[in-house]
């Protein structure tokens, strides 16, 4: 109850802040808190044209890679269960494995937490083969997890995004903003790109695309201030259909939202799910 008093409350305020007699005077001092790490939860500020440009507009106060030590402990709550926003992805995955799909490439997928939270609810094919590709930091400690906890021997790590190549599935959740790269950017090249694509949680604006920044937190202590990717719909779309995928479902949840600080147009107010498959 404190924590949800808390948030009201910092609503509230950053809603006063944005009234137009006192905007002015208010965006420099929440650019000043943002570069000073005080801000409470995972922080949005600016609005920029690439990846490049927000990465050289951020406060210097905390590294921009998410290649840190810290990233690998970020989702240790989620080893052992899911979320609501995962049960998408649940479905989808329970009527491709149910077929012939054995070879996951998991893009973004830190320690193996989809791995080890799904395995209570999903029954996995006795050979699956589930490859995480994440920042070098949460590859090691993926590793050294993976070592003690799975038993099974169906989960592994690679330091390369092009090993999606030959796999049948690749699952992107929660990853696709923070990507130097689009995704299709990483297909094309593949001589054997995966047939079935499936997106989750990912931020995408009715109409525009740009960059912010996001103060990754753990313990409400800052990581890193990321570059965060957000593209408009309906070209997200496109650059899938470009690449030689059709969509075949496509699911969105207000569990999820961002809002960008003295950016309203930049708001979103639900984040994206998709089903791709390429025929």
């Amino acid at each position: 109850m404190a924590r949800g008093l808390t948030a009201s409350l910092r609503g509230v305020a950053l809603g006063v802040a944005e009234l137009p007699g006192v905007r002015l005077l208010a965006r420099p001092v929440y650019r000043h808190l943002f570069a000073r790490d005080v801000l409470p939860g995972n922080a949005y500020g600016g609005v920029f044209a690439s990846v490049e440009a927000a990465r050289a507009g951020a406060p210097a106060s905390l590294p921009t890679s998410y290649d840190q030590p810290q990233s690998g402990e970020l989702y240790a709550d989620r080893l052992e269960r899911v979320q609501i926003v995962d049960y998408p992805v649940l479905f989808w995955l329970s009527r491709l494995f149910a077929g012939d799909a054995r070879k996951l490439f998991d893009l973004g997928g830190n320690v193996g937490t989809s791995y080890f939270g799904f395995r209570h609810h999903l029954p996995y094919p006795d050979d699956l083969r589930w490859l995480v590709h994440d920042v070098p930091a949460v590859v090691a400690a993926g590793r050294a997890l993976a070592e003690r906890e799975d038993g099974a021997g169906k989960l592994g790590f690679t330091d390369s995004p092009q090993d999606a190549d030959g796999c049948d599935v690749l699952l992107c959740s929660g990853v696709l903003q923070y990507l130097d790269y689009s995704l299709p950017q990483l297909l094309q090249p593949l001589r054997a790109p995966p047939r079935h694509v499936l997106v989750n949680v990912t931020p995408l604006h009715p109409e525009r695309s740009f960059v912010t920044l996001q103060r990754v937190t753990r313990r409400r202590v800052g990581i890193a201030n990321c570059p965060y990717r957000v593209t408009a719909l309906g070209a997200f779309i496109e650059e899938f259909a470009a690449a030689g995928y059709r969509v075949v479902d496509h699911w969105s949840t207000t569990e999820r939202h961002m809002r960008i600080p003295f950016e309203p147009a930049c708001s979103v107010d639900r984040y994206h799910g998709f089903c791709f498959r390429r025929d």
